[in-house]
């Protein structure tokens, strides 16, 4: 009988991952027992992934706030540090901000407006127009903000954060200055030591610095890129990817995830026969079209994955086909016609008017956003997700 059922995600429910957990064994049991219960079977090319916060979990990849001030005062001085483009957010950035300001003397908090980086608005766009203000070009003191725009909490928390991080930096010891601008280089009127916290422009924004006569410039992913008496680190992005683990501690991105994915797939294999493949995921692309908020907080979607997971999709559009070439058909013969395309179907399709409107991005990309709306972010309990048919096409 013809397969009837595309592609499937499913979210896998596994124990709760503690530090030194063997996480390769408990993600292919956590599978393997769903199936049987499920009664699903495993196929070739499925994909199982494992959300990046497991993974660190079991690592034990952890620090503390000290560690962090420790870190920034040994790369700043102390003094004044400019901390700039933040994104709005408790879980992300509020403990590492008590940190960063435990290793300064004063902060100057440049905010990005109207919005972060990844879309939380400080202040709204109609309320910019009235207010005859240019983001682009404007620079905002503390008090010139308030004037115009007075308090503005944020829609889904409730949380004013211009307060909530100016509180946090003076009970960290430090005092505080707060600015809103978009251009990194304004911070350089107020300190030449600066702390760029923005996600997916952080290089663009040392090298502004860095031209414009800043002394010292670090990312956030230059922050505990190394163990501080012994806590988590993480080479590649540092405090980048972090979430809130205490009110004293955050959990860092996961390391090195490659023999991970390896072992999962290989065990798979070993134990059903079927090559699958594996990928760690961060924090999916989709925006909230009343928030406006995209996810995106993590430096990266694909942490590690398989080589087979590798490249972008090369699809041809169904509706194109059915509307242009074979217009003139319909029922079987429009079906057989397209399915015919599809198996002629030439291994780079770029360029050709027929795959115009495909997603033309990362696999690892697509298949993160996925398995992140898949799992949730909050009591789902499904830190493992099963794809089946991602790769399927109307031929299947």
């Amino acid at each position: 009988m013809e397969r009837k059922v595309g592609t499937v995600s499913r979210g896998i429910r596994g124990p709760i991952i503690r530090q030194g957990d063997n996480l390769a064994d408990i993600v292919v049991n956590s599978v393997l027992e769903a199936a049987e219960s499920e009664g699903f079977e495993m196929r070739d090319r499925d994909v199982i992934a494992v959300t990046e916060s497991v993974v660190a979990r079991a690592q034990g990849n952890y620090a503390s706030v000290e560690a962090i001030a420790e870190d920034v005062r040994s790369k700043f001085g102390g003094g004044t540090i400019g901390v700039i483009m933040p994104i709005l957010s408790r879980n992300r950035f509020a403990i590492c901000l008590r940190g960063i300001a435990g290793g300064a003397d004063k902060v100057v908090l440049m905010l990005s407006f109207p919005s972060d980086e990844v879309g939380n608005e400080i202040v709204s766009w109609d309320k910019l127009d009235e207010a005859g203000i240019d983001p682009y070009r404007d620079v905002l003191t503390l008090e010139r903000y308030r004037e115009l725009f007075g308090e503005n909490r944020h829609p889904f928390t409730g949380v004013d954060y211009v307060q909530y991080y100016s509180d946090i930096i003076r009970e960290s010891g430090a005092e505080v200055e707060v600015i809103l601008a978009n251009d990194p280089r304004a911070i350089l009127n107020y300190t030449k030591k600066v702390l760029t916290c923005d996600i997916h422009t952080r290089q663009r924004s040392k090298r502004l610095l860095n031209k414009a006569g800043a002394e010292v410039v670090y990312g956030l992913d230059d922050i505990l890129t190394q163990s501080v008496k012994g806590s988590g680190y993480n080479e590649r992005f540092g405090l980048l990817g972090s979430n809130k683990a205490t009110e004293d501690s955050v959990k860092l991105f996961p390391r090195d995830c490659s023999a991970l994915v390896h072992e999962i797939q290989s065990s798979i294999l070993a134990k059903t026969g079927k090559h699958i493949e594996v990928m760690v995921y961060g924090d999916g692309a989709f925006k909230d079209p009343v928030g406006k908020i995209w996810e995106l907080a993590d430096p990266c979607v694909g942490v590690a994955y398989t080589e087979g997971l590798d490249g972008t999709p090369n699809e041809l559009k169904i509706k194109y086909l059915a509307d242009n070439d074979f217009a003139d058909l319909s029922g079987d013969a429009l079906k057989e016609a397209i399915s015919q395309r599809i198996r002629e179907k030439k291994d780079n399709l770029v360029g050709d008017m027929a795959s115009q409107g495909t997603t033309p991005r990362r696999l690892t990309d697509l298949i993160g956003s996925l398995c992140d709306l898949t799992s949730g972010s909050g009591d789902k309990g499904t830190p493992i997700i099963h794809i089946q048919g991602y790769f399927d096409n109307f031929t299947n």
